[in-house]
Protein backbone atom coordinates (compact mmCIF):
# COMPACT_ATOMS: atom_id res chain seq x y z
CA UNK A 1 0.00 0.00 0.00
CA UNK A 2 1.18 3.49 -0.79
CA UNK A 3 2.55 5.35 2.27
CA UNK A 4 0.71 8.51 1.26
CA UNK A 5 -2.57 6.62 1.16
CA UNK A 6 -1.88 5.07 4.57
CA UNK A 7 -1.19 8.52 6.01
CA UNK A 8 -4.40 9.99 4.62
CA UNK A 9 -6.55 7.05 5.75
CA UNK A 10 -4.94 7.19 9.20
CA UNK A 11 -5.61 10.90 9.53
CA UNK A 12 -9.22 10.57 8.37
CA UNK A 13 -9.94 7.68 10.74
CA UNK A 14 -8.30 9.61 13.58
CA UNK A 15 -10.36 12.72 12.94
CA UNK A 16 -13.59 10.72 12.71
CA UNK A 17 -12.86 8.97 16.00
CA UNK A 18 -12.84 12.24 17.97
CA UNK A 19 -16.65 12.77 17.90
CA UNK A 20 -17.12 9.13 18.85
CA UNK A 21 -14.86 9.56 21.87
CA UNK A 22 -16.64 12.73 22.94
CA UNK A 23 -20.09 11.16 22.53
CA UNK A 24 -19.16 8.10 24.55
CA UNK A 25 -17.67 10.18 27.35
CA UNK A 26 -20.72 12.45 27.40
CA UNK A 27 -22.98 9.42 27.77
CA UNK A 28 -20.81 7.97 30.51
CA UNK A 29 -19.90 4.95 28.39
CA UNK A 30 -16.52 3.46 27.64
CA UNK A 31 -15.33 4.50 24.14
CA UNK A 32 -14.35 0.99 22.98
CA UNK A 33 -14.92 1.42 19.25
CA UNK A 34 -13.29 4.85 19.29
CA UNK A 35 -10.27 3.41 21.06
CA UNK A 36 -9.89 0.77 18.37
CA UNK A 37 -10.22 3.47 15.70
CA UNK A 38 -7.49 5.52 17.39
CA UNK A 39 -5.20 2.48 17.49
CA UNK A 40 -5.82 1.76 13.80
CA UNK A 41 -5.23 5.40 12.96
CA UNK A 42 -1.99 5.53 14.89
CA UNK A 43 -0.79 2.29 13.33
CA UNK A 44 -1.46 3.53 9.81
CA UNK A 45 0.31 6.82 10.49
CA UNK A 46 3.34 5.06 11.96
CA UNK A 47 3.50 2.65 9.01
CA UNK A 48 3.28 5.55 6.55
CA UNK A 49 6.09 7.44 8.28
CA UNK A 50 8.22 4.29 8.43
CA UNK A 51 7.65 3.37 4.76
CA UNK A 52 8.28 6.85 3.36
CA UNK A 53 12.05 7.25 2.94
CA UNK A 54 12.13 10.97 3.75
CA UNK A 55 9.37 10.98 6.34
CA UNK A 56 6.71 13.67 6.46
CA UNK A 57 6.85 17.24 7.68
CA UNK A 58 3.72 18.89 9.03
CA UNK A 59 3.76 21.27 6.09
CA UNK A 60 3.70 18.29 3.67
CA UNK A 61 0.39 16.89 4.94
CA UNK A 62 -1.97 19.15 2.93
CA UNK A 63 -0.04 18.43 -0.29
CA UNK A 64 -0.09 14.70 0.39
CA UNK A 65 -3.81 14.78 1.15
CA UNK A 66 -4.64 16.67 -2.05
CA UNK A 67 -2.43 14.44 -4.19
CA UNK A 68 -4.00 11.25 -2.80
CA UNK A 69 -7.55 12.53 -3.20
CA UNK A 70 -6.76 13.75 -6.72
CA UNK A 71 -5.15 10.45 -7.66
CA UNK A 72 -8.16 8.38 -6.61
CA UNK A 73 -10.87 10.71 -7.89
CA UNK A 74 -9.41 10.94 -11.39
Amino acid sequence: MDPDLMLVIGLVVGVFSIPSIMGALADGAVPRVASIAVLISGGLIVLAIRDNPGGYAVSDIPDVFVSVVGRYIN
